[in-house]
């Protein structure tokens, strides 16, 4: 995700400082606005060299009430969550009519943690697919206008079998498809069976709109594997919250499934996983006749990095090397940390000379760039080992990739090494 700009709102200056510091702390990469006043408020907004992805703003201000700095900032169709000191119904309904993400009492932290965890989905959003499917134009439209205003990307279907072609074909990842119930050629109900077939609940939340009042169809519909029914007519506070809701539960499945899989400090995968997929790789590469490619990269001298600064900024370099890798490969490239400062890297579809291009780039990243941490500026190279072939075995390629490593490490360093197998030789 790229970085990002909330502006936080409030006439409180603890709540404003409790706010920046849940923010910086649960929502990587941000750029945070404050404001005690209206004026201030609407000075950041219409601040040409910055655009404000989210406002979490307090309802009123000392030099604006009644919900001024809201209007202001929906009418620039910023997503907006409120904070207000006190709820009633009749402030509930106002606030709802607002088309606001949120609304939420910051009477203890709770409230704040809450506006945090709002904002953090919000932002998630932008990169989001979602899939609305409607044989109703007039329910279509309606449905994507509501999801547009938190940041979705939505893709549209008249029916379910355009849907589940959709699902197939597009180089999108879907975390959700809304369905409707009666439609041509795929309802509803064969539209989730389909999915299900190949996608499971923690992997592609599907949700059922339908005003069809057929006894127990919702109980029916979960049954055979939707995560979440809503009847029409609805509110549209009520179809943000539950689609909230499943896109937060499809999150936590995720971290769950990452835990198990990838590298606490970096974010990149664990050796683990690159085993068990990359043997699916090698094999189908293996029966089709086609080359692979294994990189090996570890940080030169990494122990003086270590005994010169400390180990607190020997991780910070270890994390700047799955940076760097993750700015620089595909999403379809296998990057896992394999231990200590070494990374291995799996890359299929790709030819020798874009190998030789993609790696000299990479190590040349590394050459210049400048790590700034506590008044310091930390520099390092990498070398990089790399098998460009088919073996009889994953393992052996690896081997091949690592004693390029070898050799880099033996001669001078900071440089790349490519041992061509059989089939390029």
């Amino acid at each position: 995700m790229s970085k990002k700009t909330i502006l936080i709102v409030d006439d409180n200056q603890v709540i404003l400082d409790m706010l920046e510091e849940k923010l910086n702390k649960e929502i990587k990469n941000i750029n945070i606005l404050k404001a005690l006043t209206y004026k201030e408020a609407v000075k950041h907004i219409l601040n040409k060299n910055q655009k404000v992805d989210i406002s979490i703003l307090d309802l009123n201000l000392p030099d604006a009430k009644d919900g001024a700095i809201v209007s202001f900032s929906i009418k620039k169709n910023i997503p907006t969550i409120v904070l207000t000191g006190t709820i009633d119904e009749n402030l509930k309904q106002t606030l709802i009519k607002y088309n606001i993400l949120n609304y939420i009492v910051k009477n203890n932290s709770k409230g704040i943690d809450r506006a945090v965890n709002s904002a953090s989905q919000a932002l998630k959003n932008y990169d989001t697919n979602i899939l609305v499917v409607d044989d109703s134009s007039v329910q279509l439209s309606l449905a994507v206008s509501m999801l547009e205003k938190m940041n979705l990307n939505i893709t549209t279907a008249m029916d379910g079998m355009e849907a589940y072609e959709i699902l197939e074909n597009s180089d999108r990842k879907f975390s959700l498809v809304i369905t409707d119930f009666i439609m041509p050629k795929m309802d509803g109900i064969d539209l989730t069976l389909k999915i299900r077939e190949k996608y499971g609940k923690d992997e592609l939340g599907i949700i059922v709109l339908s005003a069809n009042d057929t006894p127990d169809i919702s109980s029916q519909f979960i049954r055979i594997g939707a995560n979440d029914f809503i009847n029409k007519p609805y509110s549209e506070i009520e179809v943000i919250t539950r689609v909230n809701s499943n896109l937060k539960l499809l999150e936590l499945f995720q971290e769950t499934k990452d835990m198990a899989n990838k590298d606490f400090m970096t974010g990149a995968y664990n050796r683990r996983f690159f085993f068990d997929c990359g043997q699916s790789i090698f094999g189908k590469a293996k029966r089709d006749k086609k080359d692979l490619c294994i990189a090996m990269l570890d940080i030169d001298k990494f122990k003086i990095i270590n005994d010169t600064y400390g180990h607190d900024v020997g991780d910070v370099a270890i994390c700047e090397v799955a940076n760097i890798l993750n700015d620089n490969l595909n999403k379809t490239n296998l990057m896992a940390r394999f231990g200590g400062e070494e990374f291995c890297i799996l890359l299929e579809n790709i030819s020798l000379e874009e190998i030789e291009q993609l790696f000299e780039k990479i190590r040349a990243i590394f050459e210049n760039n400048i790590i700034k941490i506590n008044g310091l500026e930390i520099n390092f190279t990498v070398s990089i080992g790399i098998y460009y072939g088919i073996e009889e075995d994953l393992e052996e390629m690896i081997k091949k990739s690592d004693d390029g490593l070898y050799y880099c490490k033996n001669n001078g360093r900071n440089q790349i090494a490519i041992n061509k197998g059989m089939n390029d030789e």
